[in-house]
């Protein structure tokens, strides 16, 4: 480029004389202007034209060059090889004519993709059209091709210049499903093309195109009655045809197969959709094999063809043994006929990597239409059901293709015992990588054994699977959701721990949707319900039990509430870990259990579905035990539904009284209720919900509720959730309540109001009541049973309103099923143990486990977990590099427990886990947790507030947090650095913040959306604060503006040459003795979803 002149200039030395120097820094030399035209015409082919175009401008030297280089130039592109871009924009006809007439020479013109084109020119107005650009396009007398995208743009080409070349792959890009009506492309048989992608375009017929070698078609219409009267691509190398609406005739489709077999060269073969007549391709085959008909093909996929028999895919899979590499075939023809078949035939597939049983196209599983919407819309008729495929044919697949790497298995309920493929003859040696969908009825142990006996895998992806059974099954002696068994009450001795062991068959398709549910304090709720959940406004639900206030009344109406209120009668299913045991009775709220739609009813419920908000008091196995209600209860319950609120309250008020074994802060809580000044005292919180504090005296031996499964001995048997949910409630209420109080007083109270298994008292029923009365109050049900368990109103309130607290509901279809028995139970226990010795990662989605165990996995490095409604805790025994967890929408995850198990893993590996929660979090009790813990880490906790989610601080952390470790591990060994350790002592030591870590917070904002990074890493206050040196890369977007740290932008690309720049922050720290660890672990939680609702993000 050129610059100005450089100027003399005289300056006065201190001696007197003058003297004159060139200020070189200032004026630099113009470089550009020496150089010849060959040569800048040389440095012009390796910059995008419009860089070209725009030194035009600079100089007149450079206008030579330039105005030489279009002269002689034959390949120009107008994209600069981003084929998915558009041109540059400002072109119109006259400014496009001016530019191709300085390229007389031009052969080949790449990335025509004009953003809009105008169908004609318009008198008096300049616009870019098509007659412009192929008036363009002919003053280039030596033009053999071009790339474009654009419909109307091509089919001109094709019929005004049809000795044009259409170069690379043409895609159009305005494709979408319906069709739209604009998108429309007559192919000619003298077409020059080779690569035609067409994605929602009509298009008369195919015809025979000499030249074309790969043909896509997506969505496409075929509007002639015979499309493929004249189809004949002997070139044809891959055809795919994918949901097109083409003729619903079978017959029709036999010039296709045909057409198909004279291409000697076909490799990729796709049909979905497509209802060609069955058995055609079988006879299509026999007469054309010994020509070389299919024999070259590579991949072969079958996908809602309607009338596709197994012979024809298994005459193309024999033909093309020699090449095969994959397979995908659909639910119709996955079935062990197929696999024995082949069997029989007794072929070497020596290519073949990958195979897909019950393959559904992407389209059908993500298409928000309707099977009759898409046959109106020209779409064949099919409606595909699962694939039938058995544990004997699996043992087959793999004695069929001995070299299989890949295996993706969708939908196949058939599928028990994967342990069982593994024979003598069926190792499946090679396999490196599962995917599992929707195999409902694989049984976890199983797959456990399955996933230790092969030998080679490195990773596993689980999507649907072992789906958490329906809630109560076990107790009505129900295959968990088919509706088929005997009630409990006719089966003597059943053992509730086994009543789930058959529920391999149950294949509702609705209950893997993940629950929306806006209230964050609830639970939990089954998926299979997850729609019917009525709404409460204004009502904070506790895991808290209930004050147990018996209903008394007159005594000649007494009867029990549940099975065992009478002491003298027992179940032998109440018999818990401690012996038999009284059951203790909770009177839950009044609730209407009817399809209410009143709009004054004091209470009303948020979120969806019917499935009751959980009572911490519930979690105890015994309490489970003893909800069991008789036919003769449930017509009591209709009876109750429409007694009045007045006996009701005169019924409470008796019992508060006469009551002596309960807890009384029963009668406390209605007079904070009526004068709230005095919640503090009693336990009351500021959002009107109050708790009871008062302890009850247990006659047995009373254990307190362990709240942090560190603690705790991995082969206890106790539930969990009794462990964990009282620390989260008192976690939530500090968090949401912000009290003055220590939350140890709240959760001192939740524990002593929340029975152990061990230590559960029961309240017996005082004989003087009467059936009457204690039935004015409802049994818990299953409908019920998770709201809050003292009464949401004061009883002033409650006389002087309505007669009962009525729910309003949305009207949804009633899906009853067989868990509609009155229970309230913990989750199954599903425990996914991992043994491998070469297994990598492993993904799960929408899984019912509950426990993920690495037991030995010496290769293990992710785990993504996604979605996973129950899964609740990690197991650490031996994965010593595994270095990224990733946890998002698990709704009930123990995000505590998860990372206490991370960072008590040995130091080997620097370590980031991602979590997106569904619940509120204490921050504060987390980061005192994480920094004052026994873990021997440099800890990082990032808190990212953006909604949608931005993931550009997730990636970014990635790239520097080793660059810090690295830093702290040179210095260690070479520098002889104090290395930091964090035994019991060093935590006795420090028992108080910042607990011996010099612990900082970094804010700011990323694209609008704050962030928060509490720390103790060294060495990045000083990285982040320093000037860019000369190893600064630009061409990265990101600053500390749009990210925590950006290294690359300040040329801190390794630990030597953050060295260098640090070394102050090094001495003075070797001189105050300050060591540091050698490993980091950063602790992203993004809070986006902790509201409950999980929020759609196209990166998880």
């Amino acid at each position: 480029m050129m610059g100005p002149r450089r100027k003399s200039t005289k300056t006065r030395s201190v001696g007197g004389g003058t003297r004159s120097f060139s200020f070189l820094q200032e004026e630099p030399k113009d470089y550009m202007n020496e150089l010849s035209h060959e040569v800048l015409c040389h440095i012009f082919r390796y910059l995008p034209m419009q860089d070209i175009m725009c030194m035009e401008c600079l100089s007149r030297k450079l206008q030579e060059a330039v105005t030489l280089y279009l002269r002689v130039v034959k390949v120009v592109d107008l994209c600069a090889s981003r084929w998915w871009e558009y041109m540059p924009s400002g072109f119109t006809d006259s400014s496009f004519l001016m530019l191709l007439k300085k390229m007389p020479d031009l052969e080949q013109l790449y990335g025509l993709h004009p953003r809009y084109l105008e169908r004609r020119r318009v008198r008096g107005y300049e616009a870019f059209s098509i007659p412009g650009v192929l008036e363009a396009l002919q003053t280039c007398p030596n033009l053999l091709g071009v790339e474009t995208s654009h419909l109307e743009l091509v089919e001109a080409i094709w019929n005004y210049m049809p000795q044009v070349h259409i170069l690379g792959k043409f895609r159009n890009r305005n494709g979408a499903f319906p069709i739209p009506p604009e998108n429309k492309l007559t192919i000619p048989s003298a077409a020059k093309i080779q690569t035609l992608h067409l994605v929602g375009v009509s298009v008369p017929e195919i015809p025979c195109v000499s030249m074309l070698k790969h043909l896509y078609m997506k969505w496409v219409r075929l509007t002639k009655p015979q499309p493929f009267k004249d189809f004949l691509c002997v070139s044809l190398r891959t055809f795919v045809m994918r949901n097109c609406a083409g003729p619903t005739n079978s017959l029709k489709y036999v010039p296709l197969v045909t057409g198909l077999a004279s291409a000697r060269n076909l490799e990729q073969l796709e049909l979905v959709r497509v209802p060609f007549l069955g058995g055609l391709i079988q006879h299509v085959v026999e007469d054309s094999w010994r020509s070389g008909g299919f024999r070259n093909l590579h991949t072969i996929v079958f996908g809602a063809c309607k009338n596709a028999l197994e012979v024809d895919l298994g005459y193309l899979i024999i033909t093309a043994a020699r090449r095969l590499h994959e397979v995908r075939m659909q639910p119709s023809l996955t079935k062990d006929g197929v696999f024995s078949a082949l069997k029989m035939a007794e072929l070497e597939f020596p290519q073949f990597e990958t195979l897909h049983l019950g393959y559904v196209d992407e389209f059908l599983l993500q298409c928000k239409l309707s099977h009759t919407e898409l046959v109106k819309y020209g779409l064949a008729d099919v409606i595909e059901n699962p694939g039938i495929i058995t544990d004997i044919g699996m043992k087959t697949v793999n004695e069929v293709f001995t070299s299989i790497k890949y295996l993706v298995i969708y939908n196949c309920p058939h599928l028990h015992n994967p342990h069982s493929w593994i024979t003598d003859h069926s190792r499946w040696s090679r396999l490196v990588d599962v995917t599992l969908v929707r195999c409902h009825a694989v049984k976890l142990d199983s797959f456990s054994q399955f996933i230790e006996m092969l030998p080679n895998l490195e990773f596993i992806s689980l999507d649907q699977m072992f789906r958490e059974p329906p809630k109560g099954c076990a107790r009505v002696g129900l295959s968990a959701g088919t509706g088929i068994g005997v009630s409990s009450a006719l089966v003597s001795n059943q053992n509730p721990n086994n009543g789930n062991d058959n529920n391999n068959n149950h294949q509702n398709n609705d209950a893997n949707i993940p629950p929306h549910n806006h209230n964050n304090d609830a639970v939990d709720m089954p998926q299979h319900r997850a729609d019917e959940i009525p709404d409460v406004d204004g009502v904070v639900v506790e895991n808290i039990e209930a004050a147990p206030q018996a209903v008394a009344a007159s005594p000649e109406d007494q009867a029990p509430i549940f099975q065992a209120a009478n002491p003298g009668v027992q179940d032998e299913e109440q018999a818990g870990p401690s012996g038999v045991q009284p059951i203790m009775k909770k009177i839950p709220v009044i609730v209407s259990d009817s399809d209410s739609e009143d709009e004054d009813s004091p209470v009303k419920i948020q979120g969806k579905g019917k499935t009751p908000l959980r009572r911490g008091g519930a979690q105890c196995p015994s309490c489970e035990k003893s909800c069991q209600v008789t036919s003769d209860q449930i017509k009591a319950d209709m009876k109750a539904a429409s007694e009045t609120a007045e006996d009701a309250y005169r019924d409470r008020k008796v019992e508060a009284a006469g009551h002596t074994g309960g807890c009384v802060c029963a009668i406390r809580w209605r007079e904070d209720s009526v004068n709230p000044e005095g919640q503090g005292g009693s336990g009351g919180r500021d959002d009107g919900t109050n708790y009871c504090t008062c302890s009850r005296a247990h006659s047995g031996s009373q254990q307190s509720i362990r709240t942090t499964l560190s603690h705790s001995s991995p082969g206890e048997s106790h539930s969990r959730s009794t462990y964990h949910i009282p620390e989260k409630r008192a976690q939530e209420e500090q968090l949401e309540t912000k009290h003055s109080t220590s939350p140890h007083g709240t959760l001192a109270s939740t524990e002593t109001c929340s029975d152990n298994s061990a230590g559960l008292q029961g309240v017996a029923v005082s004989p003087q009541r009467t059936s009457r009365d204690t039935l004015s109050r409802r049994p818990i049900t299953r409908a019920c049973s998770r709201l809050c368990s003292v009464p949401l109103v004061s009883e002033s309130e409650l006389h002087k309103t309505k007669p009962r607290v009525a729910l309003k509901r949305k009207r949804t279809a009633d899906k009853s099923t067989s868990t509609s028995d009155p229970v309230t139970e913990d989750d199954h226990e599903q425990v996914l143990a991992l043994k491998s010795k070469n297994l990598v990662g492993i993904t799960v989605t929408n899984c019912g486990i509950t426990d993920l165990v690495l037991k030995d996995c010496p290769k293990m490095m992710f785990i993504h977990a996604t979605r996973c409604r129950v899964l609740k805790y990690l197991k650490v025994e031996s994965a010593p590099i595994v270095n990224r967890f990733d946890y998002a929408q698990c709704k009930k995850l123990d995000m505590e427990q998860v990372l206490d198990q991370v960072l008590r893993m040995p130091p080997e590996r620097n370590r980031i886990v991602y979590m997106r929660p569904m619940q509120q979090i204490d921050s504060l009790a987390l980061e005192r947790k994480l920094f004052s813990g026994p873990y021997p880490y440099h800890i990082a906790l990032i808190h990212e507030f953006s909604n949608p989610p931005n993931v550009r601080n997730k990636v970014r952390v990635r790239s520097w947090m080793d660059t810090v470790a690295n830093i702290s591990q040179e210095l260690i060994k070479y520098e002889f650095f104090p290395e930091m350790t964090r035994t019991e002592e060093d935590i006795k030591q420090y028992p108080n913040y910042p607990w011996g870590r010099d612990i900082y917070t970094i804010e700011g904002t990323v694209d609008g959306a704050p962030y928060s990074m509490v720390t103790d890493f060294p060495w990045l206050r000083s990285l982040r604060a320093a000037v860019p040196n000369s190893y600064a890369r630009y061409d990265f977007e990101d600053d500390e503006s749009s990210t925590i740290y950006a290294p690359r932008r300040k040329g801190q690309l390794s630990a030597d040459i953050c060295m260098e720049t640090i070394g102050e922050e090094i001495s003075e720290r070797r001189q105050m003795r300050l060591g540091v660890f050698q490993r980091v672990v950063v602790i992203f939680i993004h809070y986006c979803d902790m509201h409950g609702e999980p929020v759609d993000d196209d990166y998880i």
